[in-house]
């Protein structure tokens, strides 16, 4: 019966957001569990790699064909219970509900957590992958649990919020079990009753400045004013999907700010006497914005390779217009080695590469 849905040489370029990449051998269309396990009972009797696509906004695809079987997460469904306590809400959302209608559902209904994460392309089960964050929230400070499937044994399992290992855009998913572990659900918890945290400075500048916002107004008003607000600035960089926007036509930011040592920092700081280096103190260490380590390298907003180029809105989101994923991972090694070389800092690529 399995065999009969799936399809064979599917395109997989119009599935992401970069609108690039290769066709698939084999392609399969998700919608519960049993196919995501029949799936791989598929891959593994044909002695073929297995790949899984989600919304596709993180994920560069090679130009080659996929040799394998790419399993398209199609799960769906919201479950919302009130904690005992009754000041928090737990939601068990299916890995591919939509992430932006998950946190315009949480807006509605007045579930604080998620509304900085507004306007972020891709599903559900990518989030936990790379610990999505943005305007100072993560997903890490609400999920609750995350449900997987283990590929190796093909049977369900639980981690809780700790043993996913979350770090700074990163997870046990993107690193030691990266292709074990499909993600089924992601569980978060989300606050009823305390007011919203604004951590991010230009969020709270443009706030004040919103006509609606007012501490004491509703909660759902106040929820959607962020949400607003978030998805404005975003779409001034061009990092809300829209078919109207060439500059959209990205994987968002490319690179992950990096974080160094003190000691490296210092190092940083002799070496080039004559620049004010921004920097943000973390946990980690000293995080320095890589789109400001990318423009001191030479590379201005609209800098052209081919036929892609870097965002005329964002230094940080490198565009296809008309190339190629060679191209795109071309003009990325370009950036990289010319900041190694200024700087001493190695960029990491944010997005993830689909293997061949």
């Amino acid at each position: 019966m399995l065999v009969h849905r799936i399809q064979h040489n599917i395109p997989l370029a119009p599935l992401t957001t970069l609108r690039l990449g290769g066709c698939a051998r084999w392609f399969l269309t998700c919608h519960t569990l049993d196919h995501l396990q029949q799936g791989l009972q598929f891959a593994k009797a044909h002695k073929i790699p297995w790949y899984v696509l989600g919304g596709g906004s993180n994920l560069i695809i090679a130009d080659e064909l996929f040799p394998g079987l790419v399993l398209h997460i199609q799960l769906l469904g919201i479950e919302s219970i009130a904690t005992a306590c009754g000041q928090d809400q737990l939601l068990t959302v299916q890995a591919g509900e939509p992430w932006d209608e998950f946190v315009q559902f949480c807006v509605n209904h007045g579930f604080v957590g998620v509304e900085c994460l507004s306007g972020i392309p891709g599903s559900i089960g990518a989030t936990p992958i790379q610990n999505v964050g943005a305007y100072g929230q993560d997903v890490q400070q609400c999920i609750e649990k995350v449900f997987a499937l283990d590929s190796h044994t093909l049977e369900p399992v639980v981690f809780t919020n700790t043993q996913c290992q979350f770090g700074y855009r990163t997870s046990r998913f993107k690193t030691i079990d990266s292709q074990r572990f499909i993600i089924t659900q992601v569980q978060f918890r989300l606050s009823t009753h305390a007011p919203p945290c604004i951590a991010y400075p230009e969020l709270a500048e443009r706030l004040t400045q919103h006509p609606d916002y007012r501490p004491n107004t509703p909660i759902t008003q106040q929820l959607q004013c962020i949400r607003d607000t978030v998805i404005a600035i975003r779409r001034g960089k061009s990092m809300v999907v829209r078919m109207d926007d060439p500059n959209s036509r990205s994987v968002g930011s490319f690179f992950i700010n990096p974080i160094v040592d003190q000691a490296s920092f210092t190092k940083l700081q002799t070496h080039h006497p004559s620049l004010s280096i921004p920097h943000f103190p973390t946990a980690d260490g000293i995080k320095i914005p890589a789109a400001w380590l990318i423009e001191q390298a030479g590379f201005h907003k609209g800098y052209r390779y081919q036929n892609v180029k870097i965002s005329d809105h964002h230094t940080l989101a490198l565009v296809n217009d008309g190339g190629t994923t060679e191209q795109l991972l071309t003009l990325a090694q370009h950036i990289q080695q010319q900041v190694a070389n200024q700087f001493e800092i190695q960029l990491t690529r944010e997005p993830v590469l689909m293997p061949i």
